[in-house]
């Protein structure tokens, strides 16, 4: 069963986010907050695997409590989705640094919040979207690179092309068609990518590809 908790100050929003995850068998909503301060006190008492966090909230803003989230060692299994609106795009970017797994867009469509949820439970990152890809590309650009980071170093010629990919918001079937592999063998590579760079998850690769300028912004493989 995949445990959710929902932070948002609109109570509409989260009963409508309810109604729609509890519907599924494998997804339940074990908590609800309106605030940020409230959203961490909620995954601390209940270690959700994913809490949906709104940016916009009052007392503590999502940005700040997704920090706060991922940076408590009691609650490394939880997984943070950002939720977000165009006009909140600039927040984005900052998001995914601090730890958020991807983000999802408030007027998703029903299937694809069932999905965004079951995708971040499962350890993987809200990054395959085009929408996704754009808007990363889009605020890394505001980053100077500094040369490529000495731990990049310790990756195979095929990691690199992997972890490439990877920045490019592919899955792992995607990046196993790519490359002529078994989606087998790409999840191995990322596994693999992930331990040596020693990143959370994809999203954190991701940041890492960018920042080292490894990856340049506008670039989708």
């Amino acid at each position: 069963m995949i445990r959710v908790a929902l932070a948002d100050d609109q109570t509409l929003v989260r009963a409508g986010f309810r109604s729609i995850l509890e519907g599924e068998d494998d997804i339940a909503v074990v908590a609800e907050a309106g605030n940020g301060e409230q959203a961490v006190h909620q995954a601390r008492q209940h270690r959700p695997d994913v809490v949906l966090m709104d940016i916009r909230m009052p007392v503590l803003d999502g940005l700040e409590a997704t920090r706060r989230i991922i940076a408590d060692p009691h609650l490394s299994g939880v997984r943070v989705v950002i939720l977000t609106t165009f006009d909140l795009d600039d927040y984005v970017y900052g998001a995914i640094k601090a730890g958020a797994s991807g983000f999802l867009v408030k007027d998703t469509e029903p299937p694809e919040l069932i999905h965004g949820v079951r995708v971040v439970a499962r350890g993987d990152a809200l990054l395959a979207p085009t929408v996704t890809r754009r808007l990363i590309a889009e605020f890394a650009s505001r980053i100077t690179a500094p040369p490529p980071a000495a731990e990049l170093d310790a990756l195979t010629d095929r990691e690199r092309e992997v972890l490439h990919l990877v920045a490019a918001g592919l899955s792992n079937e995607e990046i196993a068609a790519r490359l002529v592999l078994s989606p087998a063998t790409a999840k191995t590579h990322v596994s693999r990518i992930l331990a040596k760079l020693g990143a959370r998850d994809r999203a954190q690769l991701v940041v890492l590809a960018y920042e080292t300028g490894m990856i340049r912004p506008g670039w989708l493989g």
